[in-house]
């Protein structure tokens, strides 16, 4: 008897392997030479973090409280805080990070993929209950499980779409890097621009205030004049008209400097509420000549935004060839193994292999969209990239043109603000002698006033030019070389 069973048992065992092997060839084989859904291998697209807009670049992320001392700030103080806070550079590092996970995800699609399982069940079954009714067999069968650990590996080996598509993502990143980094020099620009605003606002402030009390003594004088019988009426409201205009004026600059310290606050993080005081006035300094061809050549090797786009253009061009490849056969190798049984101590190994070759049939229309698309892509990133050189050239000559022509106007208004002095002190002696109205000297005070006003106005467009000049260079972070004139 014992031996009889013994056989039984083998011939079981050998009937089950017979039918197992025979259950996995066929699935291999199926899996091997049926006809698999090609499924569209996508471009990678471009990073979906916040844009940096150049609106972006006048917010910032505050940061700190408001002190009651009021903070001694320098131009190269208020650029560091901005290279740390402003919004655009916080933008752009978000939108470098979304590159780099671009990348990465394009880059798993390369790399074989294992995914691990353990599975414990325990059933048991009412045979009633489904129709299963025998004489003599119990309708309850069970409980009854097993243990099932397994792993499974999936690898492309031969893809060329996921290929061309993983090198676009990385000239994407390479892409947003340069564009971080052009990030800074737009920084640089907006805060020094931010500053030295404040500083020509402060500068007409004191101006104004000079000529509200050079028109306080003229109107004085007019007084005593018309009360002393020296003098018509008449020249003690047009002194009083003229000393209230500048009054008015004084109001009106204070308010915008006062408006200006708010958006020099908003481009750094400073707390709104924070005093400060603008330390560094940026004096006049005439800018030397330098030569124009090699300027240009220097913005074309250092201009950050002029290289990202260099890095978009050559994504595209990827992503035009990933249309291509999507023609391309493509081989993937699939390995499930583990490790099955009643338990742990009573299981046995599977393996379950296969490799399968795929490739498009009939997908005309779709793979002719496709390179439509990406060939549109490209001509349009070629296009973009052809005005951006163009673009680089006219930023320098513009900004070349705005240093001489402000440059000019520094020293045409520097010499009218001395020759309006000289009129003002003449007019005045004059009318303290008697020997005219004070007409002449409301007219002298206009043209002090409208000088000095031309004198801050140009100075202030002299040193926003040379930043531009910077920035034209990619050179925005060496500012001090060009405020200085060098």
């Amino acid at each position: 008897m014992p031996l009889e069973s013994s056989e039984k048992n083998g011939h079981c065992c050998c009937a089950r392997d017979f039918w197992l092997g025979i259950a996995m060839l066929s699935v291999g084989l199926i899996l091997a030479f049926s006809p698999t859904k090609a499924t569209a291998q996508t471009a990678p697209a471009a990073p979906t973090a916040a844009q940096a807009s150049p609106s972006s670049f006048q917010g910032s992320v505050a940061v700190g409280e408001a002190s009651p001392q009021p903070l001694d700030l320098t131009l190269d103080d208020a650029i560091q805080r901005g290279l740390k806070n402003n919004l655009g550079v916080i933008l752009s590092a978000t939108q470098t990070a979304a590159a780099r996970g671009q990348r990465l995800s394009q880059l798993q699609s390369l790399l074989p993929s294992v995914d691990a399982s353990f599975k414990e069940s325990e059933s048991q079954v009412d045979l009633a209950a489904q129709g299963l009714r025998f004489p003599g067999f119990p309708t309850i069968v069970g409980p009854f499980g097993f243990t099932d650990i397994r792993a499974k590996l999936d690898w492309s080996l031969v893809n060329i779409n996921s290929l061309r598509n993983y090198l676009a993502s990385k000239h994407n990143f390479n892409a947003a890097q340069l564009t971080a980094q052009d990030a800074r020099d737009l920084v640089v620009l907006t805060v020094g621009n931010a500053y030295l605003l404040v500083v020509a606002d402060e500068s007409r402030v004191s101006s104004v205030q000079a000529q509200v009390g050079t028109a306080k003594v003229s109107l004085d004088q007019a007084v005593n004049n018309h009360q002393a019988g020296t003098a018509p009426l008449l020249d003690e409201l047009r002194a009083r008209v003229d000393y209230q205009t500048l009054e008015q004026q004084l109001i009106v600059s204070q308010n915008a400097l006062e408006k200006d310290r708010l958006a020099l606050a908003r481009t750094i993080g400073l707390p709104l509420a924070q005093k400060f005081n603008v330390i560094d006035k940026a004096p006049y300094t005439a800018f030397d000549r330098i030569d124009v061809d090699t300027t240009i050549k220097q913005a074309h090797a250092n201009r950050k935004d002029l290289a990202a786009m260099m890095e978009q253009t050559r994504a595209a061009e990827e992503q035009r060839k990933a249309a291509t490849a999507d023609r391309y056969p493509t081989l993937k190798a699939q390995v499930d193994y583990g490790d099955i049984g009643v338990n742990i101590r009573h299981s046995h190994g599977t393996v379950n292999a296969s490799a399968t070759l795929s490739a498009p049939v009939f997908k005309e229309f779709a793979l002719r969209g496709e390179a439509e698309q990406a060939q549109s892509q490209l001509d349009t990133q070629r296009a973009q990239m052809s005005d951006m050189n163009a673009q680089v050239d006219a930023d320098v000559r513009d900004a070349l043109l705005d240093i001489a022509s402000a440059q000019r106007l520094v020293e045409v208004a520097r010499s009218s603000v001395e020759l309006a002095n000289e009129a003002l002190s003449e007019a005045q002696q004059r009318y303290s002698a008697g020997v005219s109205d004070n007409l002449a000297v409301s007219q002298a005070e206009q043209s002090v006033a409208q000088a000095n006003d031309q004198y801050v106005s140009s100075l202030y467009r002299h040193n926003i030019a040379k930043l531009s000049l910077a920035r034209a260079l990619g050179a925005s972070e060496n500012y001090k070389s060009y405020l200085g004139g060098k």
